[in-house]
């Protein structure tokens, strides 16, 4: 089951910004990639940007949207797909949930999203062992919040 990522959605709803630059979208892949390595998710993340430039990190992908923006991008995703069910589109985005749902996929909130990885960047993982401490979505927050886990 593909998550399909509004990246510029998820930096706004983490650090508040509309206008996210090249550290902050840094900075959200490094988290998702971490986020996913452990388990057998894959994720798509669109950006507003220039069409064409796609990347793959293992189980991220990473894709510009180009002219007609991320939220296009997302719903022609869930247009191509053969079972538009099996796709979550992850967005704070009200309009784009609702058209994502419309199309056939399920939506989440990006705090649903953040708490069913539950790896931090200290590696520690959510649920299974004794030992092992859940991960709180506002230490996350404050991570990307902080100058200093800033991609340069």
């Amino acid at each position: 089951m593909p998550y399909l990522l509004d990246g510029n959605n998820l930096i706004g709803h983490a650090r508040g910004t509309s206008r996210p630059d090249e550290g902050d979208r840094t900075a959200l892949i490094t988290e998702l990639t971490e986020r996913l390595r452990r388990t057998k998710a894959t994720a798509v993340l669109f950006f507003d940007g220039p069409e064409g430039r796609r990347t793959s990190l293992g189980s991220l992908s990473i894709r510009e949207a180009g002219a007609s923006g991320a939220d296009e991008a997302i719903l022609r995703e869930i247009g191509s797909a053969r079972a538009p069910r099996e796709n979550t589109v992850v967005t704070a985005d009200r309009d784009l949930a609702r058209r994502a749902r419309e199309a056939g996929a399920r939506t989440i909130s990006p705090d649903e999203f953040w708490s069913l990885f539950g790896v931090s960047r200290r590696g520690e993982r959510k649920g299974g062992g004794r030992d092992e401490k859940p991960v709180d979505v506002e230490d996350w927050l404050k991570y990307f919040q902080d100058e200093s886990n800033r991609a340069r």
